[in-house]
């Protein structure tokens, strides 16, 4: 878990584009509509939010990223805690893995 600055502030963007969808049910619905392009959870979430993500990202075939923690992506999504959310655009979904690959070498 280094430098996950880039990421929260593509995070930021991609809110205030209104391509974020946050909080647990949300992500969830998200995901299962296939609006989202990527899962990125707080790596401080509860082991049990962290496993119902895991598996449904699996499932549904979304990539999925533990970053932060529930304050930080909560920040940048202009809430006061977020265990969890889902990018609903393509080009910032891969933005965020772009550089979320880089942080994990």
């Amino acid at each position: 878990m280094k430098n996950n600055n880039k990421v929260l502030s593509l995070v930021g963007l991609a809110t205030k584009a209104g391509k974020i969808a946050s909080g647990e049910f949300s992500t969830e619905k998200s995901v299962k509509t296939g609006k989202g392009f990527l899962v990125l959870v707080a790596a401080d979430a509860s082991e049990n939010t962290r496993k119902k993500f895991s598996n449904m990202c699996e499932f549904y075939e979304v990539p999925i990223y533990f970053i932060a923690n529930k304050e930080e992506l909560g920040k940048f999504c202009g809430k006061e805690f977020r265990a969890s959310l889902a990018v609903q655009d393509e080009n910032f979904a891969k933005a965020m893995m772009k550089e979320l690959a880089k942080t994990e070498k």
